[in-house]
């Protein structure tokens, strides 16, 4: 039993091509794979901006329902209010109740927006490209 390995195409072709060719099949082989992966990217991108766009829409249902829940409750504690000490003042009231949620949502809100720092890592990773590329730098 021989312990060599088969001889293969493969095999055979690196020993009789040439380096300039051996060079051109690994150039157009890497050439494919980018292409393979760009438009495997492309694909993932749209499957999931699908998926994104389909989220979005049932999460802005979600809104405008949470909108009328709360549009209802605030008529039905305003009635309430109402039956007790008369509806002038208890629109006043649940308008006061809901300036004091809208502000403390839209400082909440502010201070969230103020911390994104957008894609520092990402950045940082495509300065360091150039200075990889230069032989010997």
């Amino acid at each position: 039993m021989s312990t060599e390995m088969p001889y293969t195409d493969p095999h055979a072709k690196a020993e009789t091509a040439s380096l300039g060719e051996l060079l051109g099949d690994v150039t157009r082989d890497m050439s494919t794979l980018m292409r393979q992966e760009v438009e495997l990217a492309k694909v993932e991108i749209k499957d999931s901006a699908t998926r994104a766009g389909k989220g979005a829409g049932m999460l802005a249902g979600a809104g405008v329902a949470g909108h009328f829940v709360l549009l209802f409750l605030s008529i039905a504690l305003w009635q309430a209010l109402g039956a007790l000490m008369g509806l002038g003042w208890s629109a006043v009231i649940v308008a006061v109740i809901w300036g004091i949620v809208a502000a403390v949502l839209a400082s909440v809100g502010r201070k969230e927006l103020k911390s994104v720092k957008g894609l520092p890592q990402t950045g940082e990773t495509l300065q360091e490209i150039p200075p990889t590329l230069k032989p010997n730098s």
